[in-house]
């Protein structure tokens, strides 16, 4: 029996996609310089049994299974290679259950982050984690890569939110880990393992997420700088005077200018940085005012705070808009994921500035700078073969930059396609022998997701 009547067998008809030119379209995520295949069928599940069944067809055909939510992301992990099942698990979108006394939410993978999110704000709850892509991207691709977010520097990203997992194995067999109690130490963390594991390990199509009490509304304040390491200045002050921001985040130059490009927002375009702070204290207004002092002190030439909720969401909305702002500078982006120590932030930011000038190219920063994750943004033109060449070697120097500086490859987006060779320098021989190890284990035929991560 061939592969599509396998699957036929234990799927409905509308759960199959075989024509080339709809498959096509499921055959990456929005990465840029990713390598993607034909996969040979997409499936589109509705429910635990049916992904089981795909399973173990796979297992019995021996074909890859490629996992897939919104394809909202930046590293390659959800492409297609050739000849694979493509899983796409976005029509599994239930909220089962948000139980406010637990604090839990349970959900399918294919809700999207922004449903979730208005859904438990109904109940005076909050679930914190919020990529920029959040009104697009799910939640199985969120723990899928442990996305991060605005809020990252103080709520933590979605691995902090992921209380327990119902995860179908390569082989077909369903396995339940971790829990629906505010602790639990028994056994190893199978839970924390498949988050941010990229489909490598096995296919979520259940999540127990943690809540929060809803806070208060924040308020934001926008502080110009004079330059990026004045900037981070004032971050790393911030931080070592104990304040608490919901976040805290900075544009360079180039981001601010593509932003008013695009969308006429009035930033100040004089600016070499602009930090954006916001609290969601019971008193905002004295918290900004605390932290607008020290951006004033650390080289600030204007700190304007906003007095509304209203002004407040103008100012988050432009950070929200830098990546479609980009995209407008040059026909393709390639975006980088480097999270450094907060304490060598402005290093990063002029490392990377030094970087654009000997690629002579243009690149944008945006950063969670509240825990030091910096997204440089290189535009080019993809019809130019040298801007590409160009463009692809200064992504790697920026990733190099980062390791040097005692961070990390990624900090939110994954390694997918992207930065698999850039994984095995960041973790050495023995961490990426053991890393294989584990894979092996969960699926010893390499059917899952194979070509990402290694």
């Amino acid at each position: 029996m061939d592969l599509i009547a396998r699957l036929r067998a234990g799927l409905p008809g509308e759960a199959i996609l075989t024509d080339p030119d709809v498959t096509g379209s499921y055959a990456n995520d929005m990465a840029s310089f990713c390598e993607a295949g034909t996969p040979a069928v997409v499936v589109l599940p509705r429910t635990v049994e049916q992904v089981q069944h795909v399973m173990r067809t796979a297992t019995e055909l021996r074909v890859p299974v490629v996992p897939q939510g919104a394809r909202t992301g930046l590293s390659g992990a959800a492409n297609a290679s050739d000849g694979c099942i493509v899983l796409s698990l976005v029509k599994m979108d239930r909220i089962i259950e948000i139980n406010p006394v637990d604090r839990i939410a349970v959900v399918e993978p294919g809700v999207v982050n922004a449903v979730l999110s208005r859904a438990v704000n109904e109940h005076g709850l909050y679930y914190p984690p919020d990529p920029s892509s959040w009104e697009q991207c799910s939640i199985g691709g969120n723990i899928g890569t442990a996305s991060g977010g605005l809020c990252c520097v103080k709520y933590g990203v979605t691995a902090e939110y992921v209380l327990g997992l119902d995860v179908v194995l390569a082989d077909g067999r369903l396995l339940s880990c971790g829990r629906r109690t505010a602790k639990g130490v028994a056994g190893y963390d199978l839970t924390r393992l498949f988050v941010g594991s990229e489909g490598s390990l096995g296919i979520v199509v259940r999540a127990v997420l943690a809540l929060r009490p809803e806070p208060p509304q924040q308020l934001a304040l926008a502080a110009e700088f004079p330059s990026t390491a004045a900037a981070c200045d004032a971050v790393c002050e911030i931080m070592a005077r104990g304040h608490a921001p919901s976040l805290l985040e900075l544009m360079d130059r180039t981001s601010v200018r593509a932003v008013n490009a695009m969308a006429q927002m009035g930033l100040p375009e004089t600016t070499e940085a602009l930090l954006l702070a916001a609290f969601d204290t019971p008193d905002p207004a004295a918290d900004l005012a605390a932290v607008g002092a020290l951006c004033t002190a650390a080289g600030a030439t204007q700190v304007v705070p906003a007095e509304t909720a209203a002004e407040s969401d103008l100012l988050l909305q432009a950070r929200r808009l830098t990546l479609t702002a980009l995209e407008r500078v040059k026909s393709a982006t390639m975006i980088d994921d480097v999270c450094v120590p907060r304490s060598r932030l402005a290093e990063m930011l002029d490392g990377t500035a030094a970087i654009a000038d000997k690629y002579d190219l243009t690149i944008g920063v945006v950063a969670h700078a509240g825990d030091g994750n910096t997204h440089p943004t290189v535009c080019f033109d993809a019809a130019d073969p040298d801007e590409s060449r160009r463009a692809r070697e200064s992504f790697d120097a920026i990733m190099a930059l980062g390791l040097r500086l005692g961070g990390t490859i990624t900090g939110e987006h994954g390694v997918g396609v992207l930065k698999k060779e850039w994984l095995a320098r960041e973790l050495g021989p023995v961490g990426l022998e053991l890393q294989r190890g584990i894979k092996d284990v969960f699926d010893p035929l390499g059917i899952l997701n194979p070509g990402k991560l290694f």
